[in-house]
């Protein structure tokens, strides 16, 4: 593509924010969209918030004057007369103003699970019912948390991974599930699978599903959007995956349409390091984007004809979270220990090219083991969640400092995964998932500035 002045990229960053109006204001203060303080102003040396102390409760272990509180768990009754599904898995916080915050939480399901009650609509269905995954709303008073209602909001989507909020208020949920009729896990189903939707944080009940297909058919997991210029990036959770741009015909519309693209990393094949050190740490590298045709991708080989033009395989794409000026996006099986990486990505926004750096690699399981989705907390830190492959497992989430140093910050005792990791406007509460049953935490403590 043409590289675009930085003239016409002011402009557009203008049209864009006058767009999106005071929904884009409250998100860019919003701890869940920015990545806040510089390096400079850190607490020099810090290394973690000191050990985990055991939870008497025996749900989850965090350092000493960190606390919890459990919003939402499996079954409690919702306002729309069913009851709080499982598997939840991302999540992002939205301000809605009038003093309510919003947590906008998916549901990792397939056909069979139980959705909590009837869906009334959706997108897809299995043997004549709508399929189980999609989203659930938390209402939330910003400032005590009370839960002041919960309810579906989307449905007749399968296994709803991860996803990214919008500067305009809404949440993009993916599917991680490219299927369908005639397919490989299809049988029942009625329609193709493996789409993103769009559920805007003030919906009050059950929207219209409408498949994002400009935006690709894949296994996705998550995506996040650039405020400076409307472009969503996108994870893809496959050994052979790779990340991918999609410029919207009108920023902020995605509805709309527009162009997909695969990341081509200048002077390197592979980013997994499987092999060796292909890729070092800290070094940056100049991206390119190669366009995509036939998006929606019937055979489900759209990483195929990417990494056929050039595109850089990632090993198991997952979460990937916006700040300032760069994103981070986690690879869950990369690395020469296969451990994970955490790569940054700086846009160039028309003042240069594109680039990206391999940020961390783990190198044991004590730095992370599976690193799944990940967060830009609003001191720069990064907060990332695992998702262990073990009979029994061990999931943290893990801390690291903007300068690559990785902590333990909060230990699960429960045998499952941790997702979702989001903060609170205000920057004091970070918010998360255990994935099942359901348990949707808030936690709170002495944030280092």
């Amino acid at each position: 593509m043409s590289v675009p002045s930085p003239a016409s990229v002011a402009l557009s960053r203008r049209r864009f924010v006058s767009a999106t109006g005071s929904a884009f204001a409250a998100l860019l203060a919003s701890g869940c969209m920015t990545r806040g303080a510089p390096i400079a102003s850190l607490a020099q040396g810090f290394s973690g918030y000191g050990p985990l102390r055991p939870d008497p409760a025996g749900m989850l272990d965090l350092p000493e004057g960190f606390s919890y509180r459990v919003l939402s768990s499996l079954g409690d009754a919702m306002s729309d007369g069913g009851s709080v599904p499982d598997k939840a898995d991302g999540m992002g916080c939205i301000d809605l103003g009038n003093g309510e915050i919003v947590l906008v939480r998916n549901h990792e399901m397939v056909p069979g699970d139980d959705p909590g009650g009837a869906i009334a609509r959706g997108f897809g269905t299995h043997n004549g019912r709508f399929t189980p995954g999609g989203t659930t709303n938390i209402v939330l008073d910003a400032k005590t948390l009370e839960v002041k209602r919960q309810f579906r909001t989307l449905g007749g989507t399968i296994r709803n991974c991860s996803g990214g909020v919008t500067p305009w208020g809404s949440w993009i949920t993916c599917e991680e599930a490219p299927t369908g009729p005639g397919q490989r896990y299809g049988d029942g189903l009625a329609v193709n699978h493996g789409w993103a939707f769009e559920v805007p944080g003030d919906a009050t009940g059950l929207i219209d599903p409408v498949p994002l297909r400009a935006m690709g058919r894949f296994n996705h997991e998550a995506a996040c959007v650039d405020p400076a210029t409307g472009y969503v990036y996108q994870t893809e959770d496959r050994d052979d995956g790779v990340l991918y741009r999609f410029i919207p015909n009108a920023p902020g519309k995605l509805v709309e349409g527009g162009r997909l693209q695969a990341m081509v990393i200048e002077g390197l094949a592979d980013t997994r390091n499987w092999d060796g050190s292909a890729m070092p740490l800290r070094q940056m590298f100049t991206v390119r984007w190669v366009d995509l045709d036939n998006v929606e991708a019937p055979q489900d080989d759209l990483r195929l004809r990417a990494i056929a033009k050039g595109a850089a395989p990632i090993a198991r794409g997952e979460g990937l979270h916006m700040g300032d000026d760069d994103f981070y996006f986690c690879s869950t099986s990369g690395g020469a220990m296969k451990l994970g990486q955490i790569f940054r990505f700086v846009p160039g926004r028309g003042q240069g090219p594109d680039r990206v750096e391999l940020f961390f690699e783990s190198e044991s399981p004590e730095q992370f083991n599976f690193g799944d989705n990940l967060c830009v907390a609003p001191n720069g830190h990064l907060l990332v969640c695992e998702d262990q492959y073990t009979d029994v497992v061990d999931n943290h989430v893990r801390g690291i400092t903007p300068d690559g140093r990785p902590y333990d910050f909060a230990r699960l005792t429960m045998q499952t995964e941790l997702a979702g990791g989001c903060f609170s406007p205000d920057g004091k509460w970070f918010f998360v998932n255990a994935y099942a049953p359901t348990r949707t935490l808030a936690i709170t403590g002495p944030w280092v500035a």
